[in-house]
C-alpha cells in the first residue's frame, strides 16, 4: 500500500506559495458559506503526439497545463471555478466565487484526513522520458517501413504515438487527501491499400499505462499485421446483406457496443433524473440470464484503469448487471449523495477545468461457458462482427446504429465472405435479453478507446466474449 501524496504536493507546493495549510483554509471558507461538499482538485499534465505519413514527420506536439479546480455543492446546485494560477490569492478568489451559490446546511469546519492509501496500478514514469524526441520517430518509421514490406499494396502508411503524464490531487471536505501519477501511451497505424482501382484501409491501434518501452519489436509486428490483414480483408469485401438476422460479436473491442448502448445508461447521473432507459430498474431483469457486466477500474496497466478516481476514492469493481439482474448504477459523489447510495469509485474528469462526473473505466462482460466456434456454428444465415467503428446512442431509449469495420456472413455454420457497408440498428436493452450464447473467450480492448460526455473526453476500456444475438437489424447496401 503506498500514495504518492509527497510526490505530488512537490509538484503544486514547490513553484508557488502555497501549503498543505491553505488548502485546508480554502475548505473551511467555502464550508463557512453554509454548503455541503467542497473540494479542491488540483493537476499538472504534459502531452505530446508524434505523426509520420510517407515516412516523414507530418506533425509534432507538446503541451503543459497546471490548475486547480474548485468545486462546492449544495444539494442539486453546483459551483465550480477553476484557476491556471496556482497561489494562495487565487485559491481563495476560486473557493468564494464556488461557494457562492449555497446559502444552506450548517457553518462547520472540517479537519482534512489521512493521505488516502492504495496498491498502484501503474508505473510511476514520465512516459515522455522513456524514448528521446529521435528514438521516437525511428519506431514510427520502423511501423512504416514494416507496413510497406508487408504487402505491396500499401501506398500509404500513417502511423502515430502520443503520451501523457498526469499528476493529480485531490482535498475535500469529507476528509479526502489523496494524490496519483498517471502515465499513458498509445500507438496507432492507419494502412491504405489499393489494387486494380479499388483502395481500402486498415487500422490497428493499442496503449495503456505504461511507456513507450512496452512498444518492442513483438508489439509492433502485431499492430502491423493486424492493419494490413484488415485492408486486405476489406479490398475483398462485398456488399453487405440487410434485413433482421442472428448477429455474432467478436470479442474485445467489439465492446465499445455495450459501452455505448448499456454502459452510458447505467451511470448515476441520467438514472438520477430518470433518463435512461435503465431507471429505477434496479433489481428487475434488464437481460438475458447468462449476462454480467461489470465496470472494472483496477485492472492493472489498462488505459481505463485508475489507482484513485478523480475526487479521490479508491477504484472498485461494480457489478452492474449480473445474470441478467440489474445491481446498481456507476456513481461519483454528488450523485451517489443525493440517491443516498455509495460511490463506487466512477468520479471522472477531464482535467482540472472540469467538472467530475459519473464515467466507465473499464466496462465488460464476463465471460460464459461456450466456445467460439460453437457459437458460429449455431447460425445458418446471419453476420459475424469482430471490429467496430462509431455509431450514435440515445440514452433515454437506448437505441443505438453502429459500423461495422470488418465483418463477414455466416453460412450454414461457417464464416464465409466478408462484407462492406455493415451497420447494426438495436436498442441496448432489448439487445441484452436477445443474448443467447456467450463466450468463454472474454477480453479487454487492446488500449485505444476514447469516451466523450458532456463535451470531457476520457480514456476508457471495454471487452466482452464472443456473443450471440440472435436478432438484430443489420443495415447493408444489398
Amino acid at each position: 500500500m503506498t500514495n504518492y501524496l509527497d510526490s505530488v504536493q512537490k509538484v503544486f507546493f514547490q513553484s508557488s506559495d502555497l501549503e498543505l495549510k491553505d488548502l485546508q483554509n480554502s475548505i473551511d471558507v467555502m464550508m463557512g458559506h453554509q454548503i455541503d461538499f467542497a473540494e479542491l482538485f488540483f493537476q499538472s499534465t504534459f502531452h505530446e503526439s508524434w505523426i509520420i505519413e510517407s515516412g516523414i514527420v507530418k506533425d509534432a506536439s507538446f503541451s503543459r497545463d497546471k490548475g486547480v479546480g474548485v468545486r462546492a455543492l449544495s444539494e442539486e446546485k453546483t459551483g465550480f471555478a477553476y484557476s491556471e494560477e496556482l497561489d494562495k490569492y487565487n485559491l481563495l478568489r476560486s473557493a468564494e466565487a464556488a461557494a457562492s451559490i449555497a446559502s444552506r446546511g450548517q457553518d462547520r469546519q472540517i479537519k482534512i484526513g489521512k493521505a488516502v492509501q492504495a496498491v498502484p496500478l501503474y508505473v510511476n514514469e514520465n512516459p515522455l522520458e522513456s524514448l528521446t524526441d529521435s528514438q521516437k520517430i525511428s519506431l514510427l518509421q520502423k511501423v512504416d517501413k514494416l507496413a510497406r514490406n508487408k504487402d505491396v499494396r500499401i501506398k500509404e502508411v500513417i502511423a502515430s504515438v502520443s503520451a501523457v503524464y498526469d499528476q493529480i490531487m485531490v482535498v475535500a471536505s469529507d476528509g479526502t487527501l489523496a494524490g496519483d501519477i498517471r502515465p499513458l501511451v498509445r500507438i496507432g497505424l492507419t494502412v491504405i491499400m489499393t489494387s486494380n482501382g479499388r483502395t481500402e484501409r486498415g487500422s490497428a491501434g493499442l496503449g495503456g499505462r505504461y511507456t513507450y518501452s512496452n512498444f518492442d519489436d513483438a508489439v509492433l509486428e502485431d499492430l502491423v499485421c493486424k492493419a494490413v490483414e484488415q485492408a486486405s480483408i476489406n479490398m475483398e469485401a462485398i456488399d453487405a446483406p440487410a434485413g433482421m438476422m442472428p448477429v455474432i460479436l467478436g470479442n474485445g473491442w467489439p465492446g465499445v457496443l455495450l459501452h455505448e448502448a448499456v454502459g452510458h445508461g447505467l451511470e448515476g447521473d441520467f438514472n438520477r433524473k430518470g433518463t435512461s432507459a435503465f431507471s429505477n430498474k434496479i433489481g428487475q431483469k434488464v437481460a438475458s440470464d447468462i449476462c454480467t457486466i461489470v465496470d472494472d477500474g483496477t485492472l492493472s496497466s489498462r488505459r481505463g484503469s485508475l489507482t484513485i478516481d478523480d475526487e479521490g476514492t479508491l477504484s472498485n469493481t461494480t457489478v452492474l448487471i449480473e445474470k441478467g439482474i440489474l445491481k446498481g448504477y456507476m456513481q461519483d459523489k454528488k450523485n451517489a449523495r443525493l440517491m443516498n447510495t455509495s460511490t463506487t469509485g466512477n468520479g471522472r474528469r477531464e482535467s482540472y477545468a472540469c467538472l467530475p462526473l459519473p464515467r466507465m473505466t473499464n466496462t465488460y462482460m464476463l465471460s460464459g461457458d461456450h466456445e467460439p466456434d460453437e457459437i458460429i456454428k449455431s447460425v445458418k444465415k446471419g453476420i459475424y462482427a469482430p471490429n467496430f467503428g462509431g455509431g450514435q446512442v440515445d440514452i433515454t431509449s437506448g437505441k443505438f446504429v453502429f459500423s461495422t469495420t470488418e465483418a463477414y456472413l455466416i453460412e450454414n455454420g461457417e464464416i464465409k465472405s466478408p462484407v462492406k457497408g455493415a451497420t447494426l440498428i438495436g436498442s441496448g436493452p432489448e439487445v441484452l435479453h436477445k443474448v443467447s450464447m456467450v463466450g468463454n473467450d472474454m477480453s479487454i480492448d487492446p488500449g485505444v478507446g476514447i469516451c466523450g460526455k458532456a463535451g470531457q473526453s476520457v480514456p476508457v476500456g471495454v471487452g466482452q466474449p464472443t456473443l450471440k444475438v440472435d436478432e438484430m437489424i443489420v443495415g447493408g447496401t444489398s
